[in-house]
């Protein structure tokens, strides 16, 4: 019995008669029961991925099983054995909490007792049994974020796609989604989820894998991911963006795994935090440039994706999101 829950080889994908490449021979083995993370910076083909696993978009070549089945030729059957949420809610706001999750239920072709004990049981684990009888219209963003999240569990499913779950949430609210997604992977639930939140992926994934163009750029945990950079980053602040431009060729002097510029601030990720620092204040002093900060952390996935693309993360391109007028399909 195979111990992934996702195995996908050299998927590709193409729109617009071929002109738009947004997965090139992509391949994925996702192992059960943990959460497995899939970044990349704008129009790399996160939600390409997601759209052609959950069936919703096929896939232009390649193959891929989803639960051991085809996601080809089994569409019912992996449909059946999946959740998804998508980046934006998709409850119906003129029906209660508990009336949005009936409905999910049913279309599942649930019975009555099953869709109505799970519903409330949903409701409770997340924390929404106080608005269960409350239009969904009345819920603040982080209670619907929920509410979509526990449509996609209805059916009780072993698998999960969350594709930038989290996206506008508040940090807090951000947060108490986090705190549902580590209870559903311990009860053995295996998530897939794509982000662009380096935090999240962070604190979440077991796995990642890094798309840039639609090809796969990096993978590993977040730690291996992080230990190919370096052990520490020095960031080095300047009073105006002309002082940091001039400090540029002081800092590229400098032992360093990578250098990153952004306005005032620049930022090298090195293998010898204190010597380097101590050496940059010297060098910096005898080239007449001062410093309004120095600081010294570990480096984050933030620092690896700028590294390995040379981008921040950022929204799907339009070729990503779901047509005009269509809500993505829920299972």
């Amino acid at each position: 019995m195979t111990t992934y829950a996702i195995e996908c080889e050299n998927i590709a994908r193409t729109f617009r008669d071929g002109q738009v490449r947004a997965l090139d021979g992509v391949s994925l083995k996702v192992e059960k029961g943990q959460v497995f993370g899939l970044l990349g910076p704008n129009g790399s083909g996160k939600t390409t991925m997601v759209r052609i696993l959950s069936t919703v978009l096929a896939p232009s070549s390649g193959t891929a099983t989803v639960n051991g089945f085809d996601v080809a030729h089994q569409a019912d059957e992996v449909r059946r054995s999946i959740g998804l949420a998508g980046q934006y809610a998709t409850v119906d706001e003129n029906l209660t909490g508990f009336e949005n999750l009936r409905m999910v239920g049913r279309l599942n072709h649930l019975d009555k007792a099953t869709v109505t004990e799970r519903s409330h049981q949903l409701l409770a684990d997340f924390n929404l049994t106080d608005a269960a009888n409350r239009p969904v219209r009345t819920y603040s963003g982080g209670m619907r974020r929920r509410l979509d999240l526990a449509a996609a569990l209805v059916a009780n499913p072993p698998l999960l796609f969350l594709d930038e779950p989290t996206t506008g949430l508040d940090p807090q609210s951000r947060n108490d989604l986090w705190v549902v997604i580590e209870r559903l992977v311990e009860k053995g639930i295996t998530v897939l989820l794509t982000t662009q939140y380096l935090e999240e992926a962070d604190r979440l994934a077991k796995y990642l894998v890094v798309l840039d163009k639609g090809k796969t750029i990096a993978e590993g945990t977040p730690a291996e991911l992080k230990a190919q950079l370096g052990t520490t980053v020095l960031v080095l602040t300047f009073a105006t963006t002309s002082d940091a431009e001039r400090a540029k060729d002081v800092a590229a002097s400098l032992e360093h795994t990578s250098l990153h510029t952004d306005g005032t601030v620049i930022e090298l990720t090195v293998n010898s935090g204190p010597s380097v620092a101590t050496e940059a204040i010297r060098r910096l002093d005898a080239a007449g440039l001062s410093i309004a900060g120095l600081a010294l952390r570990e480096p984050s996935l933030d620092d690896v994706f700028l590294s390995l693309t040379g981008h921040k993360a950022e929204a799907e391109t339009p070729h990503e999101q779901a047509p005009a007028g269509k809500k993505k399909a829920r299972r």
